[in-house]
């Protein structure tokens, strides 16, 4: 089974499982069943003079979430396996998913991220490599923002804080409370996803949402609902046109109930974008069975 979109100029074929008929694959979105590829997004110098070796991923699927622990298939190395990286991963291309401090001497080595997803392996090589250098133009520009245009290049990050702990405990099927305090710089000024399909652009202006980090997403509820922080041109995701950021609360406070299906441990993060740059706290939380 099929759908077709048929979006502006665009068709999208989103194949359920098998894809049919001659559609080349390059045309093809699937819904599900299909792996996640990790991506070396490149490599920042901090002014210690380490560096950060950023990641990303993609997951082929246009729907379904992924859960791959840490482990054999889900590893960082050397010096793995846990390094930080999600287990929890969202549909389609999330960049700058995390970072990885290594010290000034790195030199020439290479740290390998190794995810194994329905039997394939894949592989992204993290180097210092010059041509792999990050800065904040090349950030905004791969987020959506074309930012080396006008003022685009006065942009700086958001600033956000989870208000408490970092570490929580609650029981199966107890709502959590959280609560985040976010800023913004004011640039970019709020403006909706364009209309042009697909958006090459995402909307900008300050936006906040809270997701599964690790942990199964499944047994994860978020009230109010929250808008998806990855690309998806169907709908509520700054990705979809015409797609405008939330009003922004007077106080800067972003509050969610959470609750959690079965015992485990989860990081729950958030994410305060502005259109070009973000910035994430995590909360690590622990459920108890009842």
């Amino acid at each position: 089974m099929f759908r077709v979109l048929v979006l502006a100029a665009t068709v999208v074929v989103i194949a359920q499982q098998t894809p049919i008929g001659q559609i080349p694959s390059s045309r093809i979105i699937y819904s599900r069943d299909q792996t996640v590829a990790p991506a070396f997004e490149g490599w920042e110098l901090n002014p210690d003079g380490s560096f950060n070796l950023v990641f990303g991923y993609m997951n082929r699927n246009l729907d379904e979430h992924l859960d791959i622990p840490i482990g054999p298939a889900n590893t960082l190395d050397p010096g793995g396996p846990d390094q930080g990286q999600p287990t929890h991963f969202l549909p389609r291309r999330n960049r700058f998913a995390f970072r990885v401090r290594v010290p000034p001497d790195f030199g020439n080595n290479e740290l390998v991220w190794t995810l194994t997803s329905r039997g394939k392996t894949e592989r992204a090589y993290a180097t210092l490599r010059p041509e792999y250098v990050l800065d904040g133009i090349i950030i905004m520009r791969d987020t959506g923002f074309f930012g080396q245009w006008g003022k685009g290049r006065e942009n700086q990050a958001p600033v956000v804080k989870v208000v408490g702990a970092l570490h929580r405990t609650v029981t199966e099927g107890q709502p959590l409370a959280l609560t985040a305090l976010a800023t913004d710089d004011g640039f970019p000024q709020p403006r909706p996803t364009p209309l042009q399909m697909p958006a090459r652009s995402t909307a900008v202006g300050l936006r906040v949402a809270w997701f599964v980090y690790r942990g199964p997403g499944t047994h994860v509820s978020f009230e109010p609902k929250q808008f998806k922080t990855y690309p998806d041109y169907r709908s509520n995701s700054p990705w979809t046109p015409g797609w405008i950021p939330p009003p922004l609360p007077e106080n800067g406070t972003f509050s969610v109930t959470v609750s959690f299906a079965k015992a485990g441990t989860y990081v729950l993060r958030v994410m305060a974008h502005d259109g070009g740059f973000d910035a994430t706290q995590d909360v690590t939380v622990t459920v108890q069975s009842q």
